[in-house]
């Protein structure tokens, strides 16, 4: 295709952005050619929230909370922009099962909006082969790719495998999350000394989160950090 045709789709489709304007995802109201209108931006469940530096949930001053001092997980960090609840369970839910992958940049806006990583490598959560599948893409890859430009970071899509397709870990006893990853995942490359930030979309219990930073230091990695667009709130 022509310079000058690209050119013209260029201007059509901004054309065509300014007479048919999106709708917000949450409240319906036009957004330009955004996820969601400024409204719903501003209100955006969690943000700015003091949160345990080490498993995002919620702590006063940002201090690290009592079961991160009790029960050290296998990673050193958690970063999350917000809370899972709404709309952001619905833009989830949309991107992962009705397969709405343009909701992935206002993931990757919120995440780029966190301080640079001090990282040498970019890992996405990795998707069981059967629901990658049945899914057709990993939406922690698609975030990971354009994150790991903007951080300068080289990120690894194929070097781990998750080999158990895992049913959901919330509402599980601790006991029963860390059993039922244990051994999910496979790293097929070593990672001595490396220093590891891992990405995904939501944090729910951490089990996931913490059998991975095992596979990876078991691999070699120095440091393990994760970088979520949300985390479930604790039981109100």
């Amino acid at each position: 295709m022509s310079n000058h045709a690209l050119g013209q789709r260029g201007v059509l489709g901004a054309a065509l952005r300014l007479m048919l304007p999106q709708q917000c995802f949450a409240c319906g109201a036009g957004s330009g050619d955004g996820v969601l209108c400024q409204a719903c931006l501003d209100s955006l469940p969690g943000a700015g929230m003091e949160r345990c530096p080490v498993c995002a949930l919620p702590a006063p001053g940002a201090q690290t909370c009592g079961a991160c001092l009790a029960r050290v997980p296998p990673y050193e960090a958690t970063l999350a922009s917000l809370d899972y609840a709404f709309p952001v369970d619905r833009i989830v839910h949309a991107l992962k099962y009705v397969h709405r992958l343009a909701v992935v940049r206002l993931f990757i806006d919120l995440l780029a909006r966190q301080p640079v990583p001090e990282a040498d490598l970019v890992v996405p959560m990795p998707l069981h082969e059967a629901r990658l599948r049945q899914r057709g893409f990993n939406q922690a890859a698609e975030l990971a790719r354009p994150l790991a430009r903007h951080w300068g970071l080289p990120v690894l899509l194929d070097g781990v495998v998750r080999d158990l397709d895992t049913r959901p870990q919330a509402g599980l006893p601790w006991g029963e999350r860390v059993a039922s990853m244990r051994g999910a995942f496979r790293v097929r490359r070593p990672l001595e000394g490396l220093r590891i930030v891992v990405l995904d979309d939501v944090m729910t219990t951490g089990a996931t989160l913490a059998e991975l930073a095992l596979s990876l230091k078991a691999a070699g990695a120095a440091r393990v950090e994760n970088r979520v667009v949300a985390r479930t709130p604790p039981p109100a």
